[in-house]
């Protein structure tokens, strides 16, 4: 049905001053990054371009600065430094809005590598774990290089693609990497509850990985009739699903299925939504699109920040002027669930930093981004409470939030919040 080659063959296609596009999070086809990144002496000015990657990003070595360049429609850890070492560059863009820069050939892709599942009797493979903008990176690519991999998933929904779409196939039958998540501290816990109680029954939710989603989903066993729809999700969600919890019967879009655009996880996640047809993997220009999330009912977005202001300005990709992240899609859920009926937009938070540093403050820090505005924000949680800053006039807020921060910073940003003002 096809014919494979090896890695070191498959990616000669590559050449200088061409576009890359690699598949995102835990299906980054690390076989083919490697045999890519073995070719720097004799590439040159290579971009590479993706999301958050799983596992390593040996391109990014800015020792390899004249053979790779990183762009990043989101900052994983794995290229973080490449900003400052100045071999990366980071391109803003929501995530509902990534495969139209490929479908609108604003960014065109000479090659995509990809990683999917094995071929079925029809010759359909699937891209398992990660959908987000790779089937666009696909239509728009000169060459499409495959990693066949019989530990991938066969997820169900839109990440399906036929042999014939796939120009070099590579076997490699590695484990994909996983993310186990750690319990959560007494901070954590104490966000779970809040943020639990703001869910009701029948409710859809959007969450992303870590520790606080985590704890929240571990307050939800008594609620009945959930709904997912998410940009991706991992182990959490598996035993709300498994004890009817998460049912998604309540659901606007996409009734009785869980969707989402990609997964990162343990091994026992991967079995799970392998030939799960409860699971439903669409692009990301279809998960995150605001008309459609509005459209589930009691749609609550749990999303976190780097810091928040006393006005509800809420920066979750930068640390000053230094990007750590990204936009993501923290504001297509925020918009999406503030447009539900009933919907709840949340952004959760501990009060400090690890090393005791308001994450609450008078004004954000010089440089820093906003994602969500001080017009989208609803919910703003901290293990001290919730402040609802809903239609509430900005005094309103600068109470509110100063009352959820910690008690040791609580006078020194009212105060600056005041002095600033005043001058």
């Amino acid at each position: 049905m096809y014919r494979s080659v090896s890695a070191e063959e498959a990616v000669k296609v590559i050449k200088s001053n061409s576009r890359v596009y690699i598949q995102a999070a835990a299906a980054a086809p690390q076989s083919l990054i490697q045999a890519m990144t073995a070719r720097h002496e004799e590439l040159r000015n290579v971009e590479v371009c993706h999301l958050h990657t799983e596992g390593e990003a040996p391109y990014a070595n800015p020792e390899l600065r004249e053979s790779f360049h990183v762009n990043s429609f989101f900052i994983g850890k794995n290229v973080r430094h490449t900003l400052k070492a100045g071999n990366g560059s980071y391109t803003p863009v929501f995530l509902s809005e990534l495969p139209l820069l490929f479908k609108r050939n604003i960014i065109d892709i000479d090659v995509a590598l990809i990683h999917v599942s094995v071929p079925d009797k029809h010759g359909y493979c699937s891209l398992g774990v990660s959908v987000e903008a790779t089937s666009a990176a696909i239509d728009n690519a000169n060459h499409v290089i495959a990693q066949v991999n019989r530990n991938m998933p066969r997820t169900h929904g839109a990440g399906i693609i036929h042999v014939s779409e796939i120009d070099l196939f590579v076997e490699s039958n590695v484990d994909l990497p996983t993310h186990d998540i750690a319990e959560p501290t007494a901070i954590e816990s104490q966000i779970g509850d809040y943020v639990a109680g703001l869910i009701e029954d029948r409710s859809t939710l959007q969450m992303g990985i870590g520790s606080i989603p985590n704890a929240v989903l571990t307050r939800l066993t008594n609620h009945k009739d959930l709904g997912l729809h998410t940009e991706m999700f991992s182990d959490g969600v598996i035993d709300l699903i498994l004890k009817d919890v998460i049912n998604g019967n309540y659901k606007g879009i996409n009734r009785g299925r869980a969707l989402s655009t990609f997964l990162v996880g343990s091994k026992r996640l991967y079995d799970y939504v392998d030939d799960n047809p409860f699971v439903e993997m669409r692009a990301s220009n279809y998960t995150n699109d605001v008309l459609k999330i509005k459209q589930n009912p009691k749609m609550v977005a749990i999303n976190s920040a780097i810091e928040v202001d006393l006005t509800g300005q809420v920066c979750a990709d930068s640390i000053g002027a230094h990007m750590y992240s990204g936009v993501g899609g923290q504001m297509d859920f925020i918009r999406g669930a503030s447009l539900s009926e009933g919907g709840k937009a949340i952004i959760a938070l501990p009060s400090t930093t690890k090393s005791g540093i308001s994450r609450i403050v008078a004004c954000l820090k010089p440089g820093a981004g906003v994602v969500t505005t001080r017009a989208h924000v609803h919910y703003i949680v901290t293990e001290y409470g919730i402040a609802n800053l809903y239609g509430k006039t900005i005094k309103d807020r600068v109470k509110a939030l100063v009352h959820i921060a910690h008690p040791d910073h609580r006078e020194t940003i009212d105060r600056q919040y005041f002095d600033l003002i005043k001058g």
